[in-house]
């Protein structure tokens, strides 16, 4: 990766973080754009229940023009939350629009600090 490239993503986190500690539910959208009509929940993974873990899974979520969700790229977050947000985040529709667009999604299991 480039150093321009790392600047940007050191100089995002606080950003997104900000965001998140705004966000009173368990998924934002950043890109206030397109709404997401239809939200499937994360399901918490057993083993994170059992040994009392939280965190924040953050994705780039490539929506058609249409609002079905076309890929979903992890960028951030706990391995052991990442299927069940991706899976949840996978079902979700969006408002349609007139061209395909993507957008900054960050699903929050357990309380974050």
């Amino acid at each position: 990766m480039t150093n321009v490239f790392m600047k940007m993503v050191r100089l995002g986190m606080p950003i997104l973080a900000l965001a998140l500690l705004a966000a009173p539910a368990a998924a934002q959208e950043l890109d206030e754009q397109r709404k997401a009509t239809k939200r499937v929940e994360a399901v918490f993974p057993p083993i994170a229940k059992r040994a009392r873990l939280s965190g924040t899974v953050k994705m780039v979520v490539v929506v058609t023009a249409e609002g079905e969700v076309r890929t979903v790229r992890t960028i951030g977050g706990n391995p052991v939350f990442v299927s069940a947000a991706e899976s949840a985040v996978k079902q979700w529709k969006f408002e349609a629009a007139k061209r395909e667009t993507s957008s900054l999604v960050a699903i929050v299991f357990g309380e974050t600090r």
